[in-house]
């Protein structure tokens, strides 16, 4: 069965808080392109629309999670006074908040996306699964997750945000 590509571009600011001697412990932006590949057992309709699913219901809840949640989001570590500063003095921002148990790396942030994907096709009964999610923090530098996660990465944060097939992008209480 052939594969299913596609890529979307985003942008997104956040700062790393385990370095302090970082760069990265400034807040700071990339434009990023994230990249994922679908995979089906189920046959074609050949003969009919030569497609398992078109690629319009494919993209559709994907796309809008990285457009509408994704793009422009704030990512901190979930113990970054820069949270209390937001819950303080800017609360009608925190929906623009992406929050992780630890510091947002490109490569937690790779796996959170591989585990909404995941959440998203499963709530959708859909008969493709993600076999690889790239994540292009800047051209030279690009984290690949691939179809089997690892118990740690399936543990890290389970049942927050990333698990669920919504917009949600933290699990900050309104």
């Amino acid at each position: 069965m052939p594969q299913v590509r596609f890529t979307r571009r985003f942008s997104m600011a956040h700062r790393l808080l385990a370095d302090a001697g970082s760069r990265c412990a400034v807040p700071h932006g990339h434009n990023e392109f994230v990249t994922v590949t679908l995979a089906t057992d189920r046959e074609m309709a050949f003969g009919g629309s030569n497609y398992v699913a078109s690629f319009e219901s494919l993209k559709k809840r994907w796309h809008g999670f990285i457009d509408g949640a994704v793009d422009h989001a704030f990512q901190v570590n979930a113990a970054d006074p820069l949270l209390d500063w937001f819950r303080t003095h800017e609360p009608h921002r925190l929906t623009q908040v992406m929050v992780f148990d630890g510091d947002p790396t490109t490569e937690a942030f790779a796996i959170a996306l591989r585990r909404k994907i995941e959440a998203i096709l499963t709530a959708e009964g859909s008969a493709y699964r993600c076999i690889e999610l790239a994540l292009e923090e800047t051209p030279t530098n690009t984290i690949v997750v691939g179809e089997t996660l690892s118990t740690a990465e399936r543990a890290w944060m389970a049942g927050g945000w990333m698990d669920r097939p919504d917009q949600s992008i933290n699990d900050l209480k309104a």
